[in-house]
């Protein structure tokens, strides 16, 4: 039997498929809620169930927090790790939505068919995208393309405390060739990619207090040191008049971008300016001898999230206020050093301050930026794979925002990740009315199945 048998059972099968996945979209596995428990492992028993009835050794594995699904076919090489998530976002606010988020349907929109529904496209659909093209495979062929372990988590969505402790326990275990992560998506809803830089996260908040008290500005204004002022001008000074970070060291370990990915960039076409204007912007703020795909993709950042202080009810208060804070989050890049970072990100800001005012500061994280090696022999083989799926030539591409479960794979288990996912830029991920594409439902199975037979 050949790849197009395999990809005709996949069309075949389709309406079967997609009501699998919409029998596991009806399972409210909300991860941050505890109220939402036994529904997480309802999701995980849902799963295990339906991987032991395609041949899969598969099982529930009990953490402190909600259960692993873990299962293991197949033999031979290349070892594939399949990683996706069963957990999703809380619902919040429901009357957002135009249905039950968790009676998912199919829907008929002015861009296509649809799957509407919470975790339709945020992991439940990616996921089966890829237990479907298995199963095809193993109908169509009788046997396994190689050796498989699926490892599937229920607290990504609530920042994964679970995730490093079991993988280091069980390392010997999940070791593979390379773990595809299917929780990604389509370069502006139409190009196949493989994401191939993740950022990584820094989070600070500090507290600038001056005076004892809250204090009158009509009897304390102009002696007193207003807390506001002097963190205001900290904020100022992070960045200069180009868009560089002025905090000290903050580059080191900044890579350049290699020529032959920022020729692929290019060729990428982006349309920065339809990018901002759909937000109601016009002109990109970042480091001025950068082009935007770099500073989305590979350049970090320094944002101001949340600046507070004062009074800001309604009406008007003239009061110098005793304290003033703000959170303050940076994006990194290559082998950029968090920890250094915040040390000297914490002395640049105590050395600004005023002789009367003190800071306080508290971390939120601090993780460090990954990438996979494209010169890995299984890149360029899934990348034509993906391309001859979606007749458009598949990108190498950056992704904005931090997925540390690759860099988790990297550094635990030293298994090289491979992010591919059929996601789009409107799915509505964490907010009402989330979609997946019957698209990227139908055309991921398939581009899973074509990517199977180009590495096996």
């Amino acid at each position: 039997m050949s790849l197009d048998d395999v990809l005709a059972r996949i069309d075949h099968d389709l309406p079967a498929a997609t009501d699998r996945l919409l029998e596991l979209l009806r399972i409210p596995s909300i991860s941050t809620d505890p109220a939402f428990k036994a529904d997480c492992d309802r999701a995980a028993d849902w799963l295990v169930a339906d991987l032991k009835s395609m041949g899969v050794d598969a099982e529930k594995r009990a953490t402190p927090g909600h259960p692993m699904v873990v299962g293991h076919v197949g033999e031979g090489k290349p070892h594939l790790l399949f990683y996706g998530h069963y957990d999703v976002q809380p619902v919040d606010p429901l009357n957002l939505w135009d249905r039950d988020p968790f009676d998912p349907a199919i829907e008929d929109t002015d861009k296509g068919r649809v799957i509407r529904g919470r975790g339709a496209a945020d992991d439940k659909g990616q996921l089966m995208t890829i237990i479907e093209a298995l199963r095809a495979w193993k109908e169509v062929k009788g046997d396994w393309p190689c050796r498989i372990t699926f490892f599937l988590e229920g607290e990504e969505e609530s920042g994964s405390p679970s995730l490093v402790p079991f993988m280091e326990e069980n390392a010997e275990e999940l070791k593979a060739d390379v773990a595809m992560i299917c929780d990604t998506g389509l370069f502006e809803s139409k190009t196949p990619a493989i994401v191939t830089m993740l950022r990584g996260l820094l989070g600070e908040e500090l507290t600038v207090t001056a005076p004892s008290k809250d204090l009158h500005s009509g009897m304390y204004g102009g002696i007193a040191m207003n807390p506001i002022r002097a963190l205001s001008k900290v904020i100022a000074s992070l960045h200069d008049d180009e868009g560089r970070i002025t905090i000290p060291g903050f580059y080191d370990g900044v890579p350049d971008l290699p020529e032959d990915l920022e020729a692929q960039w290019q060729g990428l076409a982006f349309d920065h300016a339809a990018f901002l204007g759909d937000v109601g912007l016009s002109k990109p703020a970042g480091e001025q001898d950068r082009t935007p795909l770099e500073m989305i993709w590979s350049r970090p950042t320094c944002e101001v999230n949340g600046i507070w202080g004062g009074y800001t009810g309604d009406g008007f208060k003239t009061v110098l206020p005793s304290e003033a804070h703000a959170k303050i989050s940076f994006r990194l890049v290559g082998t950029q050093d968090p920890l250094a970072i915040r040390e000297n990100f914490r002395k640049m800001v105590t050395e600004m301050l005023p002789e009367d005012c003190t800071v306080e500061f508290s971390g939120h994280g601090a993780s460090q930026a990954s990438g996979a090696e494209i010169d890995h022999p299984m890149f360029e083989p899934a990348r034509k794979a993906l391309s001859d799926e979606w007749q458009v030539p598949a990108a190498y591409i950056g992704c904005g925002g931090s997925i540390p479960i690759a860099g988790h794979f990297q550094k635990i288990l030293g298994t090289e990740p491979m992010l591919v996912g059929f996601g789009k830029d409107d799915d509505q991920i964490h907010s009402p009315n989330e979609k997946y594409d019957m698209e990227s439902f139908h055309k991921g199975i398939r581009s899973w199945a074509r990517i199977l037979d180009a590495l096996t």
